[in-house]
């Protein structure tokens, strides 16, 4: 072999090889952390998790090749949510998708450099999430699901339903921040209906039987589930309503669609796809500090024109023109 082939040869395999190495080495495999606040055994929560995973498949990101994704469940519970935010940041994710005002706490408490991207958050500057909805600074960002302010609208459409209401007990969970803000949104807003209102504690089914066959002893009464309540309780709070011929509203749809009164509030799986979309940006390198919270860009208002039949009431033409569901 002549002397200038030698070298040619030994050269295309010294910039062969390399090539073909680096074309073979595995995708590099990063990590997501999912915080839910819900039971793992919540249908809802499952399909917001995988409406979650879905739009991260769509911008690239397959679980199991190129991310990893790990889950843990609060259950509405401040000691669970804690123990589950410290498993989360040990297992150093490179983001995490928070579920909740208590959740995005909790994970907060165990690290302010970790990019956090919350959703189901009512008011993430009242509850000292973020610095700013424009500019939330830190290591978090997200989509907020209402304001505070929202909560006194549960009542005027309750009372709009049902104008003999005088009283209502509203369902929220004390130990969040949102429920009692909540509370004190729908309170300032009762004083200008003339109607009264009294919370009610969700820390266990118990607890909420009681209170709810209590309320029920007097007439003209209602029911407001705030968001704080909704998550561990759905089924047995519109069992209780039914039972009590109590008239309930609340801040989600799918309490209607399983026999609730009325519902206003925003489409929460959305929130779940729209987060996907800034965990993607953050994989890629943006920071949480610059990405501004989103709030929802539209409500929707459902009846249960069954319930209300079954509750004796005749729904107002006014309502109706403006619902987004109606089911009969």
């Amino acid at each position: 072999m002549r002397r200038r082939e030698f070298i040619a040869l030994f050269g295309g395999i010294g910039i062969a090889w390399p090539l073909a190495a680096w074309a073979q080495q595995p995708e590099q495999v990063r990590r997501i952390g999912v915080l839910m606040n819900g039971p793992a055994d919540d249908p809802r929560g499952q399909a917001a998790v995988a409406a979650f995973q879905e739009v991260l498949q769509q911008l690239g990101w397959s679980n199991g090749r190129n991310v990893r994704i790990d889950i843990r469940w609060g259950a509405n519970d401040v000691d669970r949510d804690r123990r589950y935010a410290a498993e989360l940041v040990a297992l150093a994710p490179d983001v995490i998708l928070a579920s909740g005002t208590l959740s995005v706490a909790a994970l907060q408490h165990v690290s302010r450099t970790l990019p956090i991207v919350f959703v189901q958050v009512s008011d993430p500057v009242g509850a000292g999430l973020v610095d700013t909805l424009a500019r939330p600074g830190g290591n978090t960002t997200g989509f907020m699901i209402f304001e505070y302010s929202l909560s006194g609208k549960w009542l005027e459409l309750l009372r709009e339903i049902v104008p003999r209401l005088t009283h209502a007990a509203v369902l929220r969970d004390a130990a969040n921040p949102a429920g009692i803000a909540q509370f004190g949104a729908i309170r300032t807003t009762a004083s200008s209906l003339g109607v009264d209102v009294s919370p009610i504690g969700v820390r266990d089914a118990g607890e909420i039987e009681r209170a709810v066959a209590a309320f029920a002893r007097s007439a003209n009464g209602g029911l407001v589930v705030t968001g704080s309540a909704m998550e561990v309780h759905h089924d047995l709070i519109i069992t209780l309503a039914a039972r009590y011929k109590l008239p309930a509203v609340y801040n989600d749809r799918n309490f209607v669609a399983d026999g609730g009164l009325i519902s206003y509030g925003p489409d929460r799986i959305d929130q779940f796809r729209r987060a996907a979309g800034y965990v993607n940006r953050i994989l890629k390198g943006e920071k949480p500090a610059d990405l501004p919270v989103q709030a929802p860009a539209k409500y929707e208002l459902a009846i249960n024109l069954k319930t209300a039949k079954a509750l004796g009431l005749d729904v107002p033409a006014t309502v109706l023109a403006r619902a987004d569901t109606v089911i009969e």
